[in-house]
């Protein structure tokens, strides 16, 4: 859509998987992003991977957990390019065990980076867009989140906690035209899932009514149309993406 192009739009996690290719999607979309990650490796291979955007991609090697950090990385990018379009919560990790076994560590690890993280950069990003009085922020939540997981309680908690996040944010920003929705992705083919026994795909499988994993670009074109004006009047809503799993 001719309005989108020329936004700016900051994606955390954006340097491999899912996030990659959400940033694959806006900059075909004619935004210029900013992919934030906390691997510096797979930042500096970005641009090579996404086909040398040249100046419409950034990337900026940022902890979102550190609440400092990341808020002064969200400022700079609106001061450099005089405005801040579309955040992209994607940044997320999993210590996966049974409710039994799970550390307090491996808790509360999953809930900073996942929740804590979606929190600062929706403060940061919410008050730019705010002023501006425009702005579309997406988070990256999960079937986990609606339905929960065997293995799971911490990743699922934290993303039934964006979901919250979400919709009181959604209620809070709308009187300015900033819209807050989230995307559940279900089975998606990563590296995440790559490293998953057969047997447990093949268990994962069975759950999905179009018999498929989805793809990270299954996501992608889920959060490239929140984040557009084709969505101009939707906020607080949650776009499953999963097959036919969550009905």
């Amino acid at each position: 859509m001719e309005a989108d192009k020329g936004k700016v739009a900051i994606v955390t996690g954006g340097a491999r998987g899912i996030g990659l290719e959400i940033c694959r999607e806006l900059l075909g979309m004619g935004m210029k992003v900013v992919a934030v990650d906390l691997k510096k490796d797979l930042l500096d291979a970005l641009p090579g991977a996404l086909g040398n955007p040249g100046d419409n991609l950034e990337t900026a090697v940022v902890d979102v957990t550190n609440s400092a950090a990341f808020t002064s990385t969200i400022e700079q990018v609106a001061e450099k390019h005089g405005r801040l379009d579309v955040l992209v919560n994607n940044a997320g990790i999993t210590r996966d065990n049974i409710v039994l076994m799970m550390s307090d560590e491996d808790w509360e690890l999953v809930l900073k980076v996942n929740l804590m993280s979606a929190f600062i950069g929706t403060r940061a990003a919410g008050k730019i867009m705010m002023r501006q009085r425009k702005g579309a922020i997406v988070m990256m939540s999960s079937y986990s989140g609606l339905e929960g997981n065997r293995g799971q309680a911490n990743y699922a908690a934290s993303k039934a906690g964006m979901l919250g996040l979400m919709k009181s944010a959604a209620k809070e920003l709308a009187k300015r035209s900033v819209r807050v929705n989230a995307v559940a992705p279900g089975f998606i083919k990563t590296d995440m899932t790559d490293v998953l026994p057969q047997q447990a795909k093949d268990m994962a499988l069975a759950q999905i009514p179009m018999e498929r994993f989805g793809t990270p670009g299954d996501i992608a074109r889920a959060v490239g149309f929140l984040a557009s004006e084709a969505s101009a009047y939707i906020t607080g809503q949650v776009l499953s993406v999963d097959g036919g799993m969550h009905t």
